[in-house]
């Protein structure tokens, strides 16, 4: 993809599309004769297709110019210095002078180069900045320009990811992860302008980290810590000298991303007091009652982030605690627009318990016993839903002989039919988070 189009992307927001318009062709050219139904079938969200149609409508609106001139234009605008919190993360390839004794240079080239696409596509899935290339090494920024409410953990997930992905090009990684207060903005020196030129501890102690950090192991301080909450089981490796640093820093290893319901139960420590919301609250129970006596309901509760959505169906919960009922809940991911069904996926690894040290077969009975619960055969849904979760099921099972659009119906079919199965017994509560 053309460096003017990602940086375009990146200007309106949108720079987690830059991958998914590079792999389908797509540049500047192409952009102005998109539809919605394009975008659509690309895997965008409504916001995201709405967004995307906007900023062209903009540029088409100035024929006199290429587009991509205008792009890049535009694209010129200074981002004035702020204060900010923000998350660095420093990652480095392992080896790389006796991997530079192994290659021809031109090869050595040609590595680097699909070594760099592979993290700069990692940090940008997640939210991320790549600032700087710096050698084998990338830093990248999570909270600049856009800042997120879980830009911590974002951050830790494209770490873990950036591992997976250098694994597949049989690299190795470290990755240091920090969170600290900055000075972020554009900066023009000696005739240059370096786009999110940083002041501040935080990149070196996320450098000082990453040399820290083992082979394939990713490593955290303590605000980011603190900001992930629960989201990723940890080893606490204790204080660690850090060069440069002056005092001990209390450093963990991130092991694995947590199986949990929601991003705000992953955050969640110590709650203060409910305040207020009550007539909210009450219309919910009022709701869940009346599905509870034969008529469903359904609920849209939005509004501006954190204003306490999260929070209002946690209340929600505790006044039904008493209550005999069964609870889904789906928490949907900006990281995952393309994939429509992740929010099936993570619930049923949630709900079915799956821990990282279950085997394939451990997993399968565990889903069946989820099954289980909702329909009495549970062959077939079994044999659709394993796919789903990376399960090898035809050996169990047996091959499925369909086509991709009945293998689409009947999987959809099987989590209808167990949904029905389930409130069948007693009333559901259905809740899906983060919807847009």
């Amino acid at each position: 993809m053309p460096d003017d189009l990602r940086l375009w992307l990146q200007r309106i927001g949108l720079e987690q599309c830059a991958e998914i318009l590079a792999a389908n062709d797509i540049d500047f050219d192409v952009l102005p004769d998109l539809s919605d139904e394009d975008l659509k079938e690309l895997g965008l969200s409504l916001g995201h297709r709405r967004r995307l149609l906007r900023a062209i409508a903009e540029l088409s609106s100035k024929p006199s110019q290429p587009v991509a001139e205008i792009a890049a234009a535009d694209g010129d605008v200074v981002r004035e210095a702020e204060r900010r919190q923000l998350t660095v993360l420093f990652c480095d390839l392992v080896g790389s002078t006796e991997l530079a004794g192994q290659h021809d240079p031109e090869d050595y080239r040609e590595l680097l180069r699909r070594y760099h696409d592979a993290m700069t596509a990692v940090v940008q899935r997640y939210g991320g900045y790549v600032a700087n290339y710096l050698g084998d090494g990338i830093l990248a920024y999570f909270g600049w320009p856009r800042a997120e409410e879980d830009e911590a953990a974002q951050a830790v997930r494209a770490g873990l990811a950036a591992v997976s992905a250098a694994k597949k090009l049989s690299l190795h990684v470290h990755v240091g992860i920090a969170s600290g207060t900055v000075v972020v903005g554009d900066l023009d020196a000696a005739g240059r302008r370096q786009a999110g030129a940083v002041a501040g501890e935080t990149p070196n102690l996320a450098a000082r980290l990453e040399a820290l950090a083992g082979p394939d192991q990713v490593v955290i301080g303590g605000l980011t810590r603190q900001l992930v909450g629960a989201a990723f089981i940890l080893d606490d490796l204790g204080p660690q000298e850090l060069k440069g640093i002056t005092e001990p820093v209390r450093v963990w290893q991130v092991l694995a991303e947590r199986s949990v319901e929601s991003r705000f139960d992953a955050r969640a420590g110590r709650l203060t007091r409910f305040v207020g919301r009550e007539h909210e609250v009450a219309l919910l129970v009022d709701r869940f009652e009346r599905a509870a006596a034969g008529e469903g309901q359904a609920v849209l509760l939005s509004g501006d982030a954190g204003i306490g959505k999260s929070r209002i169906i946690r209340q929600l919960h505790e006044r039904l605690s008493g209550t005999s009922h069964t609870r889904l809940r789906f928490q949907c991911s900006p990281s995952h627009t393309e994939s429509a069904l992740y929010p099936v996926i993570r619930h049923l690894e949630h709900a079915a318990g799956f821990h990282p040290d279950d085997g394939p077969e451990a997993r399968l009975d565990k889903l069946e016993a989820l099954l289980r619960q909702g329909v009495e055969d549970v062959t077939e849904s079994a044999a659709l839903l394993a796919p789903l979760l990376s399960l090898p099921g035809v050996e169990r099972y047996g091959a499925l002989d369909l086509t991709a659009e009945q293998r689409s119906e009947r999987t959809f079919r099987a989590l209808i039919d167990q949904l029905l199965g389930l409130a069948a017994k007693e009333p559901v509560l259905y809740v899906l988070e983060d919807a847009h």
